[in-house]
């Protein structure tokens, strides 16, 4: 068997049973494009040899979505399928697990209206709502893992041959979740360990508020009474464990919805609906976006912004070192999913309910209360860098070193 077949069989295996760790007699939903159909069926192979009752496939295809967003009329933007909606929920209130592989080309949608890809976030996000509460509040095990295709890495690798890049992004796909090593599995354990120490010592400190320093950036965030950071692995109602994120660094909580003063600056391209948006910088006042610009895509963050109240408030903030396996790559990904585990990070949007003491059995309206924000999307942006400071304060007023020059100061 080739190398690449074996790593190939290995990720499979790590998103089976790392990923949504699939439960005997547990139906296993894939959403993926075109690109994906060699590994998910392997997933599925893997899916039904640890005992899972069906897997099912949502397919999707990127020329296609294209031709959609420049031909088809306005009005399709505005709606989101009632039945693939419905079909999702039921399948979450069943107890399905949700694998999201992801490999569209980062700039996938550029030139189009942006008016018809905030409708269909918005869309999309107004009939996903109910399943996108219960994920985010841990009912049901979810991933979100990657597969190349050619626009994606042709991207990533400009200066390669292009017959070479699709096979560069896997080798840099393999690396960055452990599928290299001789034991995955087992190393995910260790992983889910180690970011577990960090969680510990912060839970722990119960900060009141961060403050975060660099160039560019001044920002303090205050955090609600009873939040709780996590990292790594996550429970669902179950009890059964999964990672929500593979690869994933990161250790993360939610911000007190109005406690968020300053500006902050990004590090990172961030690539949002089909686009671009790239050397931007945000300010907050009492946790709410007065003021926003882009050098790229300023209009796309515009929408993005605008896509409800809730969009005008951050929902997550996490914590990743400048000394990690991604950002030592020195891969610049154009994809949420790895660049995020390259660098701190912010979410605007929605926040996760598990982060909060009893959060995953409250409403809506009681995590509201507790000083959660609540919104139609979540998107994560890209602040850290070598050169940024971040302080701990604590109940009683005294600052601590979380981060200094990018990374773990304890």
């Amino acid at each position: 068997m080739s190398n690449f077949k074996q790593n190939l069989e290995k990720y499979a295996e790590l998103a089976v049973k790392v990923g949504v760790n699939v439960q005997p007699g547990q139906t296993l939903v894939v959403n993926t494009t075109l690109d994906g159909a060699e590994f998910v069926r392997l997933v599925a192979k893997k899916a039904y040899e640890v005992g899972a009752k069906n897997v099912v496939v949502n397919w999707n295809d990127d020329e296609l979505n294209r031709i959609k967003y420049d031909m088809a009329p306005d009005e399709v933007f505005t709606e989101y399928p009632e039945h693939r909606a419905k079909e999702l929920i039921q399948l979450a209130k069943e107890g399905a697990a949700f694998m999201s592989i992801v490999s569209s080309s980062p700039d996938l949608l550029k030139g189009v209206k942006t008016e018809r890809i905030a409708n269909f976030q918005k869309a999309a996000g107004t009939a996903l709502k109910e399943y996108r509460q219960m994920a985010q509040s841990d009912k049901v095990s979810w991933t979100v893992i990657a597969v190349p295709s050619q626009g994606w890495a042709d991207m990533v690798f400009p200066n390669e041959p292009k017959e070479e890049r699709v096979s560069k992004l896997w080798d840099a796909i393999f690396a960055a979740t452990r599928t290299t090593e001789d034991n995955p599995v087992e190393a995910w354990e260790k992983h889910d360990q180690k970011l577990h120490e960090k969680v510990d010592y912060l839970n722990e400190k119960k900060y009141t508020k961060l403050h975060y320093k660099a160039p560019g950036t001044d920002i303090t965030v205050e955090l609600p009474k009873g939040h709780l950071w996590v990292g790594a692995g996550s429970i669902n109602e179950k009890g059964h464990e999964f990672m929500a994120n593979m690869p994933t660094e990161e250790v993360f909580t939610v911000p007190l919805k109005t406690g968020v003063n300053g500006t902050v600056s990004s590090t990172k391209p961030l690539s949002y609906g089909g686009n671009i948006i790239d050397k931007f910088s945000i300010t907050f006042e009492n946790g709410r976006i007065v003021s926003f610009q882009a050098e790229e895509g300023e209009e796309v963050l515009k929408k993005l912004i605008e896509t409800d109240e809730g969009s005008h408030y951050l929902g997550e903030i996490a914590l990743v070192p400048h000394q990690s396996p991604i950002s030592e790559s020195n891969i610049l990904f154009f994809n949420t999913l790895f660049d995020e585990n390259a660098s701190n990070h912010f979410a605007i949007g929605s926040a996760y309910a598990f982060c909060l003491e009893g959060g995953k059995k409250m409403t809506q309206e009681q995590l509201e209360e507790n000083g959660l924000n609540e919104s139609l999307t979540h998107v994560d942006f890209m602040i850290g860098s070598a050169e940024m400071d971040i302080d701990g304060v604590t109940e009683d007023g005294k600052s601590e070193a979380i981060f200094r020059n990018g990374n773990w100061a304890f």
